[in-house]
């Protein structure tokens, strides 16, 4: 009696757990589908400053050229407002309809660097360069240390002398610090100061780029760190030259001398006792044999010739 009730009851379990299964194959098969993992999810457009025309490598990008323009998805490095980026130089073409972005412009040193400046690199250590706390964006007065020459007959330099060079001039930066990068907070154990720096990279005025150049190939400079709210700007210095004839860059193409630059007068050097050079040479008269007459060559500097008598 026992196992036939075990029997009926195992029957019954085995018909609803059929019937569950059933069920549950139906109602799998009523419900919607999910949409597939792979399905783009739609990206909602953003604006970005796009190029009406083509834009030429090296050419400042004007107001006209631009336009803002919905675009998804927004490329990398792209601009929102178009006043960022005008007066911007592309570093390569940029064409129509393309956005503008940060790695199609011209970046780095070179975009601060003002129009009528040039930069350039001296070389620098703790006792000229105010123990290696100059920052970029400080400003410095540049001197000149030059020491006397032994004789005036190999050199211009008549007396050891320091002297103003170039006045309020702008670190661009200093060692591995850059505007971008400033490595002033990085102590390294050096008080803030960063280390191994061999290098400032100056904004010169153009005209005065062949005065920086000559007076660290002959003597020392020495970068002495201003307020920044210090205006005064001395324009009597020796690398200071104004021609209203001439361009700055006409002006550092006429070059300057050391004599100029050690302010040493030509009399210093035109009463040095030299032997002065003869204005011509004589002629040199030899005479050539011959039958039939005679004749000598005559030299004269580097030309001779024959004549006849």
């Amino acid at each position: 009696m026992t196992n036939n009730l075990t029997k009926i009851i195992a029957g019954l379990l085995i018909a609803i757990a059929v019937l569950l299964g059933i069920y549950a194959w139906m109602l799998g098969r009523s419900m919607p589908h999910p949409a597939p993992t792979s399905q783009v999810v739609a990206v909602n457009p953003v604006p970005v400053v796009v190029a009406t025309r083509t834009l030429p490598v090296g050419q400042p990008i004007a107001a006209d050229a631009l336009k803002v323009q919905a675009t998804a998805p927004a490329p990398t490095g792209a601009f929102t407002d178009p006043a960022v980026v005008v007066g911007r130089v592309p570093a390569r073409d940029i064409p129509a309809s393309t956005p503008v972005v940060s790695d199609a412009l011209v970046s780095g040193l070179a975009e601060d660097v003002q129009p009528g400046e040039r930069a350039i690199a001296v070389r620098v250590d703790e006792t000229n360069a105010v123990g290696n706390r100059l920052r970029p964006g400080n400003f410095v007065d540049v001197f000149l240390n030059l020491k006397r020459e032994g004789s005036l007959l190999d050199g211009e330099v008549s007396q050891t002398q320091a002297r103003l060079l170039m006045s309020r001039v702008r670190v661009l930066s200093f060692g591995d610090a850059t505007p971008d990068r400033d490595s002033g907070n990085n102590t390294n154990g050096n008080n803030g100061q960063p280390s191994n720096v061999r290098i400032a990279v100056l904004a010169v005025p153009t005209a005065q780029v062949d005065a920086l150049t000559l007076g660290e190939a002959s003597g020392r400079l020495t970068l002495a760190l201003r307020n920044p709210r210090d205006d005064e700007l001395a324009m009597q210095t020796v690398a200071a030259r104004t021609d209203n004839k001439l361009s700055p860059s006409a002006l550092a193409a006429a070059g300057v001398s050391l004599q100029q630059l050690s302010g040493t007068p030509r009399s210093a050097v035109a009463n040095v006792n030299v032997p002065p050079l003869p204005s011509r040479l004589p002629p040199v008269v030899r005479p050539v044999g011959g039958s039939g007459g005679g004749s000598v060559e005559v030299v004269r500097g580097g030309r001779s010739e024959t004549v006849a008598y």
